[in-house]
Formats: structure tokens, C-alpha cells, sequence
């Protein structure tokens, strides 16, 4: 197989995104929705056949008790069905579309279950956050048995203990990014196994989506200021945070085509920049993708190019 230099790191980079955002298992969002298009589309070439058995491993992963490994793959299996079809279905349309399809019919899905049992959805809250909040006390764990001399004091712990349950509450949100970038893994490595094609994702630069979803932004900024409850403020959190990565991203896409390209040192610049200013750089990035909305700043910057020549 030869790799592609113009399109893995596309590939890498959202894989990232799926772990940073991943409230569970990264590998289950990227292995099931995989498996489900091979299943689907057919075992084209060895590669491809490889990979699925691969694949198979990471989607079953360690069987266990806990709810928790139930929830995501059944999200992960019904978010995968959902790609599938309107993948068959609409076979020459762009990735995201079909990518924010799927993500949006298996939330309904889900959140149509949630309501005809009550108490599902605190259960999954409270599910959700203790293994976050478990999580947080094995890293500690780890870095304390790795290295005797670390020690963290207890506002430190509080603070990262905090920031699990933010998380934990923000998981909806989390969940549909990390869904929506481990479908692009799939889609990406599929594409590339199955006929050896880099088409499977577009490059970021090119990077937009339907404008009128800037209205979930708002009513979501609208729930956390005049919500009149905990579960309105809620949803309008989750709904500022999973529309608030989207706008980042297509900041960053709106960036990225002014500029023309990213070199290797502007790379690099990039990677220490998010190391100790990320939220200063995210928050640039989606005022730049908001306001793309309205002033289409590729479209304008390419008219003002043309005007030029």
C-alpha cells in the first residue's frame, strides 16, 4: 500500500480529535462504522480484509459488565447502520452531510428511547461521569507509582475532578464530535483500503457546511441564558459546544485557504501555539468560522484574487 503524504494526515488528525473527544472508546467510533462498510461495499482488496479482522478486535474489545460498554457500541452500531444508508443511498454526495446525518438520526433515536423510559437518561449521565471520574484517579494513580515524588495537592485534584464532571455533562456534544471524526477515520481508511483512492476526505481548507445550522448555536446560547431549568441550560451547553467545534473547525478551514497551505514550521508553530494557548486559538477559530456564515470570506477572497489577475 502506498501512503498517500497528501491525505493520512487528514487521517491523523481527526483520529486525535476522536481521542480528545471521545467520552469512551475512540477505537469502538472508528472499528464499527468500519466494519459496517465493509460489510456493506464488500472486502474489494487483502488490505481491506486485514484491516477488518483488526478491526473486529477493537470493536469487541475487553467484554464487560458495565453499562458503559454496552452504551457505546449500541450508539456506535446504530450511528454506523445510519451512515451505511445514506451512504447507499445518496453514494456521490459529500462526506459530512451523510457524517451529520447519521449523528443527528441516531441522537433522535436515542433521545426518543431516553424519553419513554424515564430515569434512562440520569443512568447514562451517572454512568458516563463515574468513568470519567475513575479515570482521573487511575492517571493519578499511574503518575504517583511511575514517579513517587509527584504528588498533586488537593485543589489539583479538585480541579481535575471538576473538569471529569464538566466533561461528563458535556458528553452529548463530545459524543457527536468524536462520532463525526471517527466516522471520517472509517470513511477515509475504507476509501483508501478498498481502492487505494485519497479521495475519501477532502482537504480541510474546503472545509463548510449548511448555514442555517448557526440557528442551533444560537438557540443553544439562547437555553443557557433564559433556560429555565438545569436540563434547558443542559442542552444549551452541549448545543454551543458541538456547534462551537464545527464553527472552530471551519475557522480553521476559512484560515487555512487565506493562507494557502501549511508548511512544516507553521505546523509546528501551530502544535506549540495549541500547547499553551489553545483556548485563545479555538475561540479565534469559531468567531472566524461564524462569521464565514455570513461573509463567505473564501468566496470573496477568490472573487477579489480573480479581480486581481
Amino acid at each position: 500500500m502506498v501512503v498517500d503524504g497528501r491525505t493520512w494526515p487528514r487521517a491523523a488528525a481527526l483520529l486525535a480529535i476522536t481521542l480528545i473527544c471521545s467520552v469512551s472508546s475512540a477505537g469502538v467510533l472508528v472499528a464499527i462504522p468500519f466494519l459496517a462498510l465493509t460489510m456493506t461495499l464488500g472486502l474489494r482488496r487483502l488490505p481491506v480484509a486485514v484491516a477488518a479482522m483488526v478491526a473486529v478486535f477493537v470493536a469487541v474489545g475487553v467484554p464487560a459488565r458495565g453499562g458503559v460498554w454496552y452504551l457505546e457500541r449500541g450508539w456506535t452500531v446504530v450511528l454506523a447502520a445510519w451512515f451505511v444508508v445514506l451512504t447507499t443511498r445518496w453514494p456521490r454526495s459529500r462526506f459530512f452531510p451523510r457524517a451529520l446525518g447519521a449523528v443527528a438520526a441516531t441522537a433522535v433515536i436515542v433521545g426518543t428511547l431516553a424519553m419513554f423510559r424515564p430515569g434512562s437518561w440520569s443512568m447514562v449521565n451517572w454512568l458516563i461521569t463515574e468513568g470519567m471520574m475513575r479515570s482521573v484517579s487511575l492517571v493519578t494513580q499511574v503518575f504517583m507509582v511511575v514517579d513517587s515524588d509527584v504528588s498533586l495537592s488537593t485543589a489539583q485534584l479538585n480541579t481535575l475532578y471538576e473538569l471529569a464532571e464538566q466533561q461528563g455533562r458535556l458528553f452529548p456534544a463530545l459524543l457527536g464530535l468524536s462520532s463525526l471524526s471517527g466516522l471520517a477515520v472509517a470513511w477515509w481508511a475504507y476509501v483508501r483500503l478498498s481502492a487505494g483512492s485519497a479521495l475519501g476526505l477532502r482537504p480541510l481548507r474546503d472545509f463548510r457546511f449548511n448555514d442555517h445550522l448557526v440557528w442551533l448555536l444560537l438557540i443553544g446560547l439562547a437555553l443557557i441564558v433564559f433556560g429555565g431549568g438545569e436540563g434547558w441550560t443542559s442542552a444549551g451547553s452541549n448545543a454551543v459546544v458541538f456547534m462551537g467545534g464545527l464553527y472552530a473547525m471551519r475557522g480553521a478551514a476559512v484560515l487555512l485557504f487565506l493562507k494557502g497551505g501549511m508548511t512544516g514550521f507553521g505546523f509546528v508553530f501551530l502544535a506549540v501555539g495549541m500547547f499553551f494557548l489553545a483556548p485563545v486559538l479555538i475561540m479565534g477559530a469559531l468567531v472566524v468560522g461564524v462569521g464565514d456564515t455570513w461573509l463567505d470570506l473564501r468566496s470573496k477572497a477568490t472573487a477579489i484574487a480573480g479581480g486581481q489577475s
